[in-house]
């Protein structure tokens, strides 16, 4: 038994370090090579193009309003530009975009309202049934919680001068990220995606992915790449490898910025990460093979390789944190002793690869006081651990499985909400079982980790503490959230019944 755990300790310890490696050189590719070179010089074009907005929407009744005004607002030649509203909704939206796109024809603007039947295909079903009637050559994605500035287009379709490029992606800004600490880690997660991830990918040549929004195809790269797919929960990672396979090439532009909403419940957040989760590995199943026989340079298969496996950590973490708890009450003092190093030594350098790694996002973006953010790099590490569980379950469902069930995450335009709150609003999530559940594992793992130090006199490893406080800290969050929630319901209601 020693000697198994003993070598799953090391298995696990040896992939998580590589996968720390990746995003520590990642980190200092940036500084060393990258910097400044990976804002792209923006083109102008000689004559713009005809462009189609694409807006996916289903269910969005708080945001909905928003995104087509501003899409509508955007500055461009009105006979070259325009929007589509692919409208899934079942409820209310739908008159909510009907009364918004008939002011956007009011003002001269071609704004279409375009309904499907049913929702096969999701959100990749909805923009290839757009793209059937689109008249742009372009074709610009927002998301229903983004807010185009008025500029986007003229900021990046001279990208398109070059017949090459089949995809301009602009980075992702925050409208909230100072809500909570759930959102001021999530800005830090997508700024480091953003500046250092996209931006070493794109500077060395390697692939990387449009982001699903606050992007510009060309029309002719999503033909050629076989159009969009519903067979991944990741519609926007399947293309963007399949149409660079096909030799187009992808554009990242960090000095054009389209703000959105973060989420703002855990429930939320734990579904949007294991959708991005479920959908990578099977992205991953599908296309990687190809891509390790593509004649491409080594470098981008390999970035390839990390960028498009990173999900299957979480199961590996969770393997790890039993294998460290169990070690505790199961193998002999000499080997408890090693456990507990290698623990310590493993904690530590990936302390050391994600201060980098994030240390270099925040100094990007806010060069004067980037190290206030630093702190946040625990939190980072807690919140990874808190929500492995369900991204590794997530994970075992992008292995073995082709059927997709899309979900999509609330968004709440914050701030527009009569008592300012989202508690009080529709489409909010239940914590759900699973928020029970982690509560229950870093309970037990916690005790489990003081009852073998008051039997054995063994420390418990920083791995077991990290995992315990990180599923008490999810589930304790998710569960607190949706009390809150019912208790400010539950005063809406009173406040009702009282006025009439």
């Amino acid at each position: 038994m020693t000697t198994v755990l003993l070598a799953l300790h090391f298995a696990a310890s040896l992939v998580l370090a590589l996968y720390g490696l990746h995003r520590l050189w990642l980190g200092v590719r940036y500084v060393r090579h990258v910097g400044a070179r990976s804002r792209a010089t923006p083109r102008s074009p000689r004559a713009l193009p005809r462009v189609t907005v694409q807006l996916p929407l289903y269910n969005e009744r708080y945001v909905a309003e928003r995104v087509i005004r501003a899409a509508g607002a955007i500055d461009y030649p009105r006979e070259l530009l325009e929007i589509q509203v692919l409208d899934d909704s079942t409820d209310e939206t739908s008159q909510v975009v009907e009364r918004a796109v008939a002011e956007l024809q009011h003002h001269g603007v071609r704004a279409t309202h375009i309904r499907r039947s049913d929702r096969s295909g999701y959100k990749a079903g909805a923009l290839a049934a757009g793209l059937k009637d689109a008249r742009g050559e372009l074709i610009a994605i927002f998301d229903a919680d983004f807010v185009p500035t008025r500029d986007f287009l003229l900021r990046v379709v001279g990208e398109f001068e070059d017949p090459t490029v089949g995809v301009v992606q602009a980075r992702w800004a925050h409208l909230n990220a100072e809500s909570s600490l759930l959102t001021r880690v999530q800005a830090l997660q997508l700024d480091a995606h953003f500046a250092v991830e996209h931006g070493v990918r794109a500077a060395t040549g390697c692939f990387f992915n449009f982001n699903g929004t606050a992007g510009v195809w060309r029309r002719q790269a999503i033909e050629d790449a076989g159009g969009w797919r519903s067979d991944t929960l990741t519609e926007d990672l399947d293309l963007s490898y399949r149409a660079q396979l096909a030799g187009w090439r992808f554009v990242y532009r960090d000095d054009v910025a389209v703000p959105a909403e973060l989420p703002v419940e855990v429930a939320a957040y734990r579904l949007q990460q294991q959708r991005w989760a479920q959908g990578g590995v099977q992205t991953a199943r599908m296309l990687l093979p190809t891509i390790l026989r593509a004649d491409i340079p080594r470098r981008a298969k390999v970035e390839a390789f990390f960028q498009l496996t990173g999900n299957l950590t979480y199961p590996v973490l969770v393997v790890l944190a039993l294998v460290s708890l169990a070690a505790g009450w199961l193998v002999e003092p000499l080997h408890k002793n090693w456990v507990l190093a290698a623990d310590g030594a493993l904690l530590g350098f990936a302390g050391i690869a994600l201060t980098t790694f994030y240390g270099v996002a925040a100094r990007v973006r806010d060069p004067d006081q980037w190290w206030h953010r630093l702190p946040l790099v625990p939190a980072v590490m807690v919140l990874g651990a808190g929500i492995s569980l369900g991204q590794a379950v997530a994970v075992f469902r992008g292995l073995v499985s082709d059927k997709t069930s899309w979900r999509r995450t609330p968004k709440y335009h914050l701030g527009a909400q009569r008592d300012g709150s989202w508690h009080s609003a529709a489409y909010r999530l239940e914590a759900s079982r699973g928020a029970f559940l982690e509560c229950a594992l870093g309970a037990t793992v916690l005790l489990l980790a003081v009852l073998a130090l008051i039997a054995n006199s063994a420390s418990p490893t920083g791995v077991t503490v990290l995992f315990g406080t990180g599923f008490l800290s999810v589930g304790g969050g998710a569960l607190a959230q949706q009390r809150t929630a019912r208790l400010s319901l539950g005063g809406l209601a009173h406040s009702r019944r009282r006025g009439s």
